[in-house]
């Protein structure tokens, strides 16, 4: 059984025991989320939402806010001699999904 959940303007197929890395939530670490937003349901037949599943929920347990690798963003001006070097590392949160309700 797995569902297709939005969260953060992006979509994952989780199923129960994966461990996701999504938008950062601002829970702490330890608590239980509900992600309410389940565009479909696979189960003994196959749910799809318009745009959600009616009364269909998953829930998860957070593991804890990290961050993601750094990306490198160089913007650079033939020549001028402007160069300019700078690094991002989003922020993500790490949940477990514990139970699909559907």
């Amino acid at each position: 059984m797995y569902a297709i959940i939005a969260t953060g303007g992006k979509q994952y197929k989780v199923a129960e025991g994966d461990i996701i890395k999504v938008e950062k939530l601002g829970v702490e670490a330890g608590e239980t989320y509900t992600f309410d937003q389940v565009l479909a349901v696979s189960g003994d037949d196959f749910k799809v939402g318009n745009p959600t599943v009616e009364g269909a929920t998953v829930t998860a347990s957070v593991i804890g806010d990290k961050k993601g690798k750094k990306v490198i963003v160089y913007k650079y001006k033939r020549k001028t001699g402007y160069h300019k070097k700078n690094g991002h590392r989003q922020q993500y949160t790490a949940v477990k999904i514990e139970k699909i309700n559907a």
